[in-house]
Parts: structure tokens; sequence; C-alpha cells
């Protein structure tokens, strides 16, 4: 067994992340392509750069909507769904013990869809609803977190309906894009980050969780969010439904 030849500033994070074990195998020994360390260590970064991701993910589309002053184009049943589901994922996660790296996103990137979701509802004229909103999520994830108020079993029925819920929160926006013919504020990078960061999360969970219910959550979010991006490539270019109409008027003039 070679002895560590990294400093310890530099090897410790990487022991934090991936194990003292395969520290040894992959840095230590120099042995990168041992596939049972090589794989756990790709999950590992990928899900460190999910979570890093999830972060901003949402802020181009927060952005968006303030600078524009308008909220046209996005689903508020699309972000009230995903900011329930977003604290199922959370809860249910935590309280099952699994590591950070396979769920964190879920955390920034839902507190960024609560924002999105106040802005559409003050934007849209209902200030007050935003408020009650707001209030009874934050009451729905103290209950989540309190075992004492939500059991094992419960939360693991929640989580069973974010599956489902996961796909519902895609569908008015998709429907909204294929009615519109238009994307309007919706933030491409936001769509496409989403996607990529929902394909590397299904790597992550068949390496790291022995959970059928995190793995077909993982399948069904992937393939949402592929139909997201598929409208944001295919209406790419296309005009919002009061620009059609001007230059369909001015062609008949």
């Amino acid at each position: 067994m070679a002895s560590p030849w990294l400093p310890d500033i530099l090897r410790s994070p990487i022991v934090m992340l991936i194990g003292e074990g395969c520290t040894e195998t992959l840095i230590d020994n120099f042995n990168l392509l041992e596939p049972v360390c090589l794989r756990h260590a790709l999950s590992k970064g990928l899900g460190l750069g999910i979570v890093l991701g999830g972060c901003i993910v949402k802020m181009p589309q927060l952005f968006k909507i303030v600078n524009a002053k308008s909220a046209a184009g996005i689903s508020l049943a699309s972000y009230v769904l995903e900011v329930v589901a977003n604290i199922i994922t959370i809860a249910y996660n935590y309280r099952k013990g699994y590591p950070f790296t396979t769920y964190g996103e879920a955390l920034f990137i839902g507190g960024q869809n609560y924002i999105i979701t106040l802005l559409i509802l003050l934007l849209t004229g209902h200030a007050n609803i935003g408020i009650a909103t707001g209030a009874l999520l934050l009451v729905f994830t103290y209950a989540l977190f309190n075992s004492g108020l939500v059991g094992g079993a419960m939360l693991s029925a929640f989580y069973g309906l974010t599956i489902p819920l996961v796909i519902f929160s895609r569908i008015p926006q998709i429907y909204a894009i294929h009615k519109n013919k238009y994307t309007g504020q919706l933030s491409a990078f936001a769509v496409f980050n989403y996607f990529l960061g929902t394909a590397a999360r299904l790597f992550t969970t068949i390496v790291e969780i022995d959970d059928s219910l995190v793995l077909l959550g993982a399948i069904l979010a992937l393939a949402a969010n592929g139909v997201l991006a598929a409208q944001m490539l295919y209406y790419w270019n296309a005009a919002a439904p009061k620009d059609k109409q001007r230059l369909e008027s001015k062609k008949k003039d």
C-alpha cells in the first residue's frame, strides 16, 4: 500500500467525498481504473456538481422575471407542484439518512422555486394569495421534518406521490408551450441544466441508493425534463403570440 503523497489540505476533502478506502485506491495507489471506486468517485463528483449547479440553476429564470417584470409563459401550477415535490424530496431523503450529494440540489432548487412562485403571484396581482401560499408551504415543510407529526410510512407515501407530481408539475408548462407555440420568459439555461442534472442524478441514484421509489422518480423526472428541453429547441426562434398576430395582419395588408 502506497503512503499518501497529497498534502492533507488537498487529500482531506477527497476523503470526505469518496471515503478513505477509495482515496487510497484512486489517489494514493494511483489505480484510476479500479471499477468500484471509479464508479463511486464519478457518482460522488456528479452528485456534488449537481448540488452546486442547483444553487444557480433557477437564478437566470428568476432574474428574467424580475427584469421583464412579467411572468408571461410561465405556469404557476408547475411551480407550486414543483415546490411541494422539492419539499417532500428533501424531507424523505434527509430522514432516510441518504448522502446529501444524492439529493442536495432539491434544497437549493426548492428555495429558488419558492421565490419564483411568490414572484408569479405578485406580478399577476395576487399578493395576498402569495403570502398565504408561502406560509402554508413553510408549515408543510415543518410537518414533514417532524416525525411526531408525519410518520415514516406516511412520509414514504408522500414521496410516492411525488413521482406523478413530478410529471404533473411539468404538464401545465408543456401544455402552455404547446398551446402558445412560444416559450415566453422560460429560461433556456434552467431548462437544459435541469435536463442534464436529472440525467446525472439518475446515474448517482443507480450507483448510491437502493431505493426503487427514488429510482422511478429519477427516471420520470428525466423523461419530463427531456420533453421540455425538446420544446425549447423546437420553439427556439418562435415569436410571441401578439407578435405573430401583428405579422399576420401586416401580411394581409
